[in-house]
Order: C-alpha cells, then structure tokens, then sequence
C-alpha cells in the first residue's frame, strides 16, 4: 500500500532553503519516492491553510518513507534545512479500496 509524506514548512531563511531543494529531491528520487505537491499556491476550502509550502511525497511502502527519512542523503538535506524553515512532517498510509 502506498504511503505519503506531508511536509508543511515555513521557510525563514529563503537562501539557505534553496540549497536544501535539490538535496531533497535528489534523495527523495534515490529513495523510490515520487513528489505529488512541491510548494503549490493554495486556497482554503475550509479553515486556514497551514503558512509556508505544503509537500506531498509518495513512497510505495510506509516502510520505504520511513527508510528515506532516515537515509544518508536526506539527513544530510536535513541538516542543511534545520536553519531554514520551521518543518511539520509526518506519513500518513495510502487508501487501498477493499
């Protein structure tokens, strides 16, 4: 079943968060993932949309997410982004219809 990543940043330091983009991505790639949403504008169909970028990444398993977000390449992203952006992320499952 697959399974999502959402990421909802807001980005405090804009140079410092364009040198994490590409690490991202890069690792998210090497990892089987897919992005769906990368930082799109929004429009609020109910209550406020969260500040800053939203992300939405596919993986094929909750198990390859989680192995991506404790890879090399996406600890070393990571460490580039902790100074740029104030991160909410979590993986939610897939819906798989019975």
């Amino acid at each position: 079943m697959p399974a999502y990543v959402i990421y909802q940043g807001e980005i405090t330091d804009p140079e410092k968060y364009e040198a994490y983009k590409p690490l991202s991505g890069a690792s998210i790639s090497a990892a089987g993932g897919r992005l769906i949403v990368r930082g799109g504008d929004t429009e609020s169909l109910e209550g406020e949309a969260p500040p800053g970028r939203t992300v939405v990444i596919e993986f094929p398993t909750r198990q390859a997410a989680v192995d991506w977000y404790d890879s090399a390449d996406y600890i070393a992203a990571r460490e580039v982004r902790k100074d740029a952006a104030i991160a909410r992320m979590y993986v939610v499952d897939g819906y798989d219809e019975p």
